[in-house]
């Protein structure tokens, strides 16, 4: 090595130097290394509750086995019942209830809230086509701040059942249970689980879109085609610029508070307010009063 050097005109103690371990290992310590990008190891922001909401859906698999324990019981007609447009601020609450045919599978059913809008009037007519029986009702906005919006849901869902011809003899309900003598089974987001639970959800969404789409050419200020009534920030801006009009829900706080900043020259005509039926609450245990909190949480669809 020392021959080597010295014939490249290097001197032979220094060579031996620059060889050794240790000033390698000097020589590697000095070498300067790019600092960590914090930005790139920082936590990614926490989900929001309708995303969380959302990405528990996608999780979830669509099935006939609600339906099939029923018909194993000895049920015959089985029902599954859903309702739409609970978080909207402006029209009805819709509901829908369906009995599918065990013979004839309809392929692609699922929660609405994951389908496509185009997706969503495929499948609605294929379901109206094909199932044995289905039938759609809705309460309006004046009966919502009547009697809030979770009676009215309930009303809306309980009205679809009796419009059934035949009627069902047992019935698959998104998380709520209806007033009536029919057998049921209430399901945590049964419209992601159960089959027939999602038919009634793709066509209670499709009728109210329809409803909205067709209201949105009497009050075009609101964006109602494209948000179906919900609380989008062109809609919450359009409130505080036009007003309500008489089909916005005078309880939802929104609504009320663009009601109070609204000039009264410019105010629409709005129906006379209704103070909300009070009745006595029954004894309810704890954890039915956090099935009727998840019932009622609703995260922003458009």
């Amino acid at each position: 090595m020392e021959g080597a050097a010295s014939h490249l005109g290097i001197d032979p103690a220094r060579a031996r130097h620059l060889h050794s371990p240790s000033s390698r290992c000097e020589s590697n310590s000095n070498v300067s290394r790019p600092a960590p990008n914090r930005e790139n190891s920082a936590p990614a922001a926490p989900l929001s509750v309708s995303a969380k909401k959302l990405r528990l859906l996608q999780s979830l698999q669509c099935t006939t086995r609600f339906e099939k324990a029923a018909w194993l019981s000895g049920a015959r007609l089985v029902a599954g019942v859903d309702e739409v447009g609970r978080g909207a601020l402006f029209g009805c609450v819709a509901a829908a209830a369906c009995i599918l045919n065990p013979a004839d599978r309809i392929r692609g059913l699922r929660d609405s809230k994951l389908l496509s809008a185009a997706e969503r009037e495929t499948l609605a007519a294929r379901i109206r086509q094909r199932a044995l029986a289905w039938a759609v009702a809705e309460v309006d906005a004046a009966r919502i701040d009547q009697i809030n919006i979770y009676q009215a849901s309930l009303l809306a869902m309980k009205l679809a059942v009796e419009r059934l011809q035949p009627r069902p003899d047992f019935l698959l309900v998104d998380a709520a249970t209806l007033d009536c003598d029919c057998p049921q089974k209430k399901i945590i987001h049964g419209d992601a689980l159960s089959a027939s639970i999602a038919a009634a959800s793709i066509l209670a969404k499709v009728h109210r879109d329809a409803i909205l789409r067709a209201w949105d050419a009497v009050y075009p200020q609101y964006g109602l085609a494209a948000n179906k009534g919900y609380a989008t920030p062109l809609h919450k801006r359009a409130l505080l610029q036009h007003g309500p009009s008489p089909l916005h829900r005078q309880s939802y706080a929104p609504v009320a508070d663009a009601e109070r900043q609204q000039p009264a020259a410019q105010r629409y005509p709005t129906r006379p307010r209704q103070q909300p039926e009070r009745r006595p609450l029954p004894r309810t245990r704890l954890t039915d009063l956090q099935q009727k909190l998840e019932f009622l949480e609703e995260e922003t669809e458009c």
